[in-house]
């Protein structure tokens, strides 16, 4: 068997493979419900006037 054939062999074998397979339960997309809160920090200024201080010392 040359190596050309093996190649399409093999593609064609993956497309069959790749081509039966069934979506899972674990493929469900989860509905989350809830609040998200973050601290956004400092303004800008503040850590401006931080980082100076850090790269002066």
């Amino acid at each position: 068997m040359s190596m050309g054939a093996y190649d399409e062999e093999e593609h064609e074998r993956r497309e069959r493979m790749t081509s039966q397979v069934e979506p899972g339960t674990d493929d469900d997309r989860n509905t989350y419900r809830g609040t998200v809160e973050y601290d956004s920090g400092d303004s800008t200024e503040a850590l401006l006037e931080q980082f100076k201080q850090m790269k002066g010392d």
